[in-house]
Formats: C-alpha cells, sequence, structure tokens
C-alpha cells in the first residue's frame, strides 16, 4: 500500500513507498516504511517466547546508523536477555518500568555525555531507531524512560533511576542510562 497522509489530513496514493527491514541473517527484506510508521505502538504484555539474539543484534545494527549531532555517535546499547537482570530493571522505578519484567529482552539506550552535550538528543533519535526497527521485525516494544526520572514518583528529588541502572549493571562513567526499550513477541490474541 503507498499511502501517505496530507497535513490537511487527507491521503496520496501517489507518494513513493520507503522500505526497510533487516532479515536474522543482515540481509534486507522490505516493509513500508509508512506502514512501519503506522504499525508502531507501545505494547506493555509479551508472549513468553524468546527473542532471537540474532534480531537483537540486528535491531542494535539499525540504531547505530541514527543520525547524531556533529556525528558524534554518542549512542550505545546494551542487550539484556536474563531474566534477573530483566526483573532487577523493572524495579527502577515505582511506576512505569514494571512491565521489563515480562519482556524477552531490553535495549539499554546510553549516551557518551563526553562527545557531546546533545547526548540526550541523539539517544532520543537512536531509541526511536530500535522502537522502528522492532516494529519492522514483527516485534512489540515500549520505551521506558530513565533519564531525569525518580525512583520513587512521590520523592522527585530523591534516588535517581539512573544511578539505579548505573549500578545494576556496572556501567562506566561518561555512558548515562537515557532509556530501556522492552522487547517481545505480542501475545496471541
Amino acid at each position: 500500500m503507498k499511502m501517505a497522509l496530507n497535513v490537511d489530513g487527507s491521503t496520496n496514493n501517489n507518494f513513493p513507498s520507503i522500505k526497510m527491514a533487516l532479515n536474522v541473517d543482515g540481509s534486507i527484506v522490505t516493509m513500508d516504511f509508512l506502514e512501519v510508521i503506522e504499525k508502531r505502538h507501545s505494547v506493555r504484555k509479551y508472549s513468553d517466547r524468546p527473542v532471537e539474539k540474532e534480531l537483537l543484534d540486528a535491531i542494535v545494527k539499525v540504531a547505530q546508523t541514527a543520525p547524531s549531532s556533529r556525528n558524534s555517535k554518542s549512542s550505545a546499547f546494551m542487550i539484556i536477555e536474563d531474566r534477573d537482570t530483566l526483573d532487577a530493571l523493572s524495579q527502577m522505578r515505582d511506576y512505569g518500568s514494571a512491565l521489563l519484567s515480562g519482556a524477552q529482552a531490553a535495549i539499554i539506550v546510553l549516551g557518551d555525555d563526553t562527545k557531546t552535550d546533545l547526548w540526550v538528543d541523539n539517544c532520543a533519535i537512536s531509541a526511536t531507531f530500535v522502537q522502528l526497527a522492532v516494529t519492522a521485525m514483527d516485534l512489540v516494544s515500549c520505551w521506558v524512560h530513565i533519564n531525569g526520572r525518580p525512583v520513587l514518583k512521590a520523592e522527585p528529588a530523591g534516588a535517581k533511576a539512573e544511578d539505579y541502572v548505573r549500578n545494576l549493571l556496572g556501567i562506566k562513567d561518561g555512558l548515562r542510562p537515557y532509556c530501556a526499550i522492552a522487547i517481545g513477541y505480542p501475545v496471541e490474541e
């Protein structure tokens, strides 16, 4: 289907198709980019089916192509598949992170604040690429924000989720956890 949404809400069926996606082996398959955009939404429940390591690696490969300020390539990625670690990550905040315990994997998007002062912006772009790649591979995801979030919602000036994640995962100085993208196969309806 080739269709574009115009600013006024009407559609244009003559819009050129843009294709994207990767196979597990790294070869290119095509999915209409606009279909990916339309299909992507946050999902908080996942099936028990493990996500293949090759797919997770391919998702990171896509995310590494994301643009960055002054081509600083300040984003980094950690793939988490270990059940105990996912469960511990789900405790980083008392709100909005519990869904990580049901995910089969997560990709932590980190920013190197020694490369650019725009690491936060670069991470947001990279995380978006992660979510689009997930969707193109018929997986589902949900963004869990880390940067700037308190562990306890009622104590906004208290302990920070970023410090919790940094300590849990042994993240080195200079790298700052920005968000976790929970990933899995959708629950069959």
